[in-house]
């Protein structure tokens, strides 16, 4: 866990530093160097445009690891909103929402996320509320299971006995227990949200040119990939790196 929460680290450190760590600009144009291989110079070469790919890199790791964080806090408070609602509500409410639950996980995401991204055009912003809200499923479920066992827990028992409403046990006593469940979750979702943008982004529905993603570069490089295999090959070993330690960082933290 410590290695990948180290490598997370890093790439977010180089996102956020990438002004300072590359001496070229994002959109930066070397004409006389176009789809140049790597070098001393550029160290993950050069695109179509003769843009530095390296710099193009961190630029977008600014943008789909953006995406990744922010659509799992989206996802993380809608499911808890509905997980809430589901475990501590009446019968007929717990039904209701976890019927819907189990449409919305039987829907394929990225096919619907396509659709909705074609007709909406979003942008940024849009796109993580978007990835957020086919993600709350797995947290709803998660957190209505942790609410049905702790309601029936003395302390619960004690809480009611003083006065506590309904509000003041569910965000003082019961959500509190619930957390160590919800982070486990929502590191989970980063790295399904990061191979979502990814993939949109990928099929040209996502993040549009020239703000630069791992996404779009892959899609940028689709055609040139058995002759200049760097454009690809780059984007390619973040989105997998990033996706590997964050799942690591999930996985080590149910145990």
């Amino acid at each position: 866990m410590k290695t990948a929460a180290a490598a997370l680290l890093i790439l977010i450190a180089l996102a956020v530093a990438a002004p300072f760590v590359s001496p070229y600009g994002p959109d930066a144009l070397d004409l006389a160097n176009r789809r140049g291989a790597p070098s001393w110079a550029h160290p993950f070469g050069t695109d179509e445009l003769g843009r530095d790919l390296l710099t193009r890199v961190l630029y977008g790791a600014r943008i789909s690891l953006a995406i990744g964080l922010l659509s799992a806090l989206v996802a993380g408070a809608v499911g808890t909103l509905v997980g809430s609602l589901s475990g501590l509500g009446r019968p007929w409410l717990d039904d209701l929402l976890m019927r819907l639950t189990d449409t919305m996980l039987a829907v394929p995401r990225l096919p619907l996320l396509m659709i909705v991204s074609v007709i909406l055009e979003p942008g940024v912003p849009g796109l993580i509320v978007l990835v957020g809200l086919v993600g709350w499923m797995e947290v709803a479920r998660l957190v209505r299971a942790e609410l049905l066992s702790l309601k029936t827990r003395e302390f619960v028992f004690a809480a009611r006995a003083i006065g506590a409403g309904p509000a003041r046990l569910l965000w003082r006593h019961l959500i509190p227990a619930v957390v160590p469940t919800l982070t486990v979750a929502a590191t989970l979702s980063v790295g399904r949200s990061i191979l979502l943008e990814s993939a949109l982004s990928f099929f040209g529905v996502g993040v549009q040119p020239p703000t630069p993603s791992w996404g779009n570069m892959l899609y940028q490089a689709q055609t040139t990939m058995s002759t200049e295999p760097w454009l690809a090959l780059f984007p390619g070993l973040f989105i997998f790196a990033t996706a590997c330690a964050v799942n690591v960082i999930g996985e080590t933290s149910r145990r």
